[in-house]
């Protein structure tokens, strides 16, 4: 994008942090001006016209890894998804190979990514799955390309630990579905303290919100770029508009929804309801 106007706030969101996290610009390098009905953008000097696109991996793989995400950090899942794709793929079907594993040894493997016990054992319990319904890998790879993204999701949804993030990070990054924004701790924070989701709006409030006011092109970046920001700037206890309302390139944009600079506190945004 050049400069230009977002027609609505959270696309706005949006392309501020593709000027970041896309094109490397500081944030005094920017502008925003907010506005009825939209918000404008001026940037300094050439920026590029930035899209992403996502999809591509294979589906059970991208289950696997969102499976060991689940309540830890990357710096610790990747480890563990890393080990595990060492250890049990040897090139044929990753379903069959887990689906045989060893409990323990799995469990094992995976242990960088914590609660290994329980996520060996949803891990164990989809590669069944995904044999018993669909015969192999490959088929649930032609399932999720193939079929509408409510249908995959309303699908996944039935497996014992995967929640709507999940589904979600398989149809983003498995299914390259555009209009799609998972919603993880950071996004589901950060949507809410911004004001782009009622304070109080849960996972699947928050999701709504923003797959209804930011473009489906431009869902899939903002999902990745704002998880960036929220270990960036945006921390859930110690957001970078704490000690310098400045300091944030969102500045402009956020009603700062639990955050009290004067007082230098922080709440959850739906503890001001």
């Amino acid at each position: 994008m050049g400069d230009g106007t977002a027609e609505t706030r959270a696309e706005a969101v949006v392309d501020a942090l593709g000027l970041v996290y896309h094109d490397g610009l500081d944030p005094d390098e920017f502008m925003l001006f907010p506005e009825d009905g939209g918000t404008t953008i001026e940037a300094d000097g050439e920026v590029s016209d930035w899209s992403e696109t996502f999809g591509g991996r294979p589906a059970f793989e991208c289950l696997v890894r969102t499976i060991l995400s689940q309540n830890t950090s990357d710096s610790a899942s990747q480890p563990a998804h890393e080990d595990l794709l060492e250890r049990y793929d040897d090139g044929g079907d990753l379903a069959e190979s887990l689906a045989a594993a060893d409990h323990g040894t799995l469990a094992e493997t995976i242990a960088s990514a914590g609660l290994y016990n329980q996520k060996a054992e949803r891990i164990i319990a989809a590669a069944e799955w995904i044999l018993d319904t669909y015969g192999s890998a490959a088929a649930f790879d032609e399932f999720v390309l193939d079929n509408g993204a409510e249908t995959v999701r309303e699908t996944l949804l039935t497996l014992d630990g995967v929640g709507p993030k999940t589904a979600d990070c398989v149809l983003l990054f498995a299914g390259g579905r555009g209009g799609v924004f998972p919603v993880d701790t950071h996004v589901h924070r950060i949507a809410r303290r911004i004001g782009l989701a009622e304070p109080d709006a849960d996972h699947g409030a928050v999701r709504e919100a923003l797959e209804d006011a930011v473009p489906a092109e431009k869902c899939g970046f903002g999902h990745t770029a704002m998880i960036q920001f929220g270990r960036e700037y945006c921390a859930a206890r110690g957001p970078a508009c704490l000690d310098d309302p400045e300091a944030c390139p969102l500045a402009d944009l956020c009603d700062q929804v639990g955050v009290d600079p004067v007082e230098g506190t922080v709440t959850d945004p739906a503890d001001v309801v």
